[in-house]
């Protein structure tokens, strides 16, 4: 199990960007598994209900792609992550500071599924000034904010990260719990997550990943306290050795 130190001492956010975030790689292929991602995000984010005040983001790693869809929806937003590298990366990105990773291409796509390509300079201003805070988490916490202690949110989403920082069921569910607790009655809970993976690799290092299935994640998710809206099951591309992936659960719950 890759524990929380090797992650604050190892994980390096721009090589994991370049690996996993670029939209076409140096043979110009598409990158179908974060494409697949940004649409089903787009689809979850439209359904009904899912909108207010305050998203937090869960495990945001380095990445913006997860909240282009739901900064439309929200008022402000809060990204929290584990590591101080890859919060420092993302703050680089959100004080539009040189060496950035270039997430345009991204957010063309994004624009492109809501219907104006064009506007992507303005989703980029959008999700620039509602990150309001940019906090540490630890999903292992009884409160993973902590110590900072904020009010109940409208909604959670967390993406491709429990299943990193969970060394066995046990303690995903136990996460779930703890996240759980975060938001307010009747608010949301937005995830996605890779099914029978047990590593991802990239950097020429390797980080591990809980094995699960579709049921037990739903079963953590509802024993956490919600009921489960929406769970979409698409399956990953075979013959990508950078991880062993088989599909990735979408999945909305209303607590």
């Amino acid at each position: 199990f890759t524990n929380a130190e090797v992650y604050q001492q190892s994980f390096d956010p721009q090589e994991y960007l370049k690996e996993f975030y670029s939209v076409s790689d140096s043979q110009g292929e598409r990158n179908p598994f974060l494409m697949q991602n940004l649409r089903t995000l787009f689809k979850m984010f439209s359904l009904d209900g899912l909108r207010g005040d305050t998203l937090l983001d869960i495990g945001c790693g380095p990445t913006i792609y997860q909240l282009l869809s739901a900064c439309e929806h929200f008022q402000e937003i809060i990204a929290s992550d584990y590591t101080d590298r890859n919060r420092q990366e993302l703050e680089k990105w959100l004080k539009n500071e040189a060496g950035a990773f270039d997430w345009r291409p991204v957010v063309k796509y994004v624009c492109e599924l809501e219907g104006d390509r064009e506007k992507w300079a303005e989703k980029e201003e959008k999700l620039r000034k509602k990150v309001r805070q940019v906090l540490k988490c630890d999903v292992t916490k009884a409160n993973p904010m902590d110590p900072v202690s904020l009010p109940p949110v409208d909604c959670i989403v967390s993406t491709l990260c429990l299943e990193a920082a969970c060394k066995d069921l046990a303690t995903f569910r136990s996460a779930l719990r703890n996240i759980a607790a975060l938001v307010k009655p009747g608010g949301h809970l937005v995830m996605v997550t890779v099914l029978q993976e047990t590593y991802y690799a990239f950097n020429k290092q390797v980080f591990s990943c809980l094995h699960l299935e579709r049921n037990m994640v739903e079963e953590a998710v509802e024993s956490a306290g919600f009921d489960v809206k929406f769970s979409e099951v698409q399956p990953c591309l075979p013959g990508d050795d950078r991880a062993d992936c088989q599909a990735v659960l979408s999945l909305v719950a209303r607590r």
